[in-house]
């Protein structure tokens, strides 16, 4: 089984896919660090990590797609986390390898960009934080460009029927639903 959890920056993707490897003993993939070879080793490419979200999803999805093609090919399972998916990319996916992927994507809608950011703050893991050497306005704007991007992948999610999990309120009960989605057995 595929275990694909995106979403937007900062709303639990890493912290779920590091309980699913705990829990279930997987192999685990950043789609980070996909971006970051592009954007270090191959920026003729055109994709970098300075790019939204959804430019830089729409930039690797080829890449991305055969990449699970060869991992359901070899019958490896794994958790594949990072922003660089979208419902709209992924869904024709879903559908054709139903047994193989299952996908939960996170965000927040539901919050103020100034709450976001004292949590941000408050919960920083400071020297592996990307964000713990911006400035406070950089914070914001970057929480607010995250709420309207997870604006478009709820609207995205309800249009193909994908699970979202919504975290602006009571995040530890946002990681456990999507915990719970991710290892309830198929139907």
């Amino acid at each position: 089984m595929i275990y694909i959890v995106s979403g937007c920056s900062r709303s639990g993707k890493t912290m779920i896919a590091k309980r699913l490897l705990a829990a279930e003993g997987l192999t685990y993939l950043s789609l980070d660090w996909l971006v970051m070879g592009f954007t270090g080793g191959m920026p003729e490419c055109g994709i970098h990590d300075l790019q939204m979200p959804d430019e830089i999803a729409k930039g690797i999805w080829r890449f991305v797609r055969a990449m699970l093609e060869s991992m359901i090919f070899g019958e490896e399972d794994c958790v594949v986390e990072g922003e660089a998916i979208l419902p709209e990319l992924i869904a024709e996916f879903v559908d054709e390898h139903p047994d193989a992927v299952k996908v939960c994507f996170l965000g927040y809608t539901e919050i103020s960009a100034r709450e976001k950011f004292e949590a941000i703050k408050k919960h920083s893991t400071g020297d592996t934080d990307w964000l713990a050497d911006k400035s406070d306005a950089y914070v914001i704007d970057h929480v607010n460009n995250m709420v309207a991007h997870s604006k478009l992948i709820e609207s995205a999610c309800r249009k193909h029927e994908m699970k979202y999990v919504e975290t602006s309120h009571d995040f530890e009960r946002a990681i456990d639903e999507a915990m719970a989605y991710l290892i309830r057995p198929a139907r």
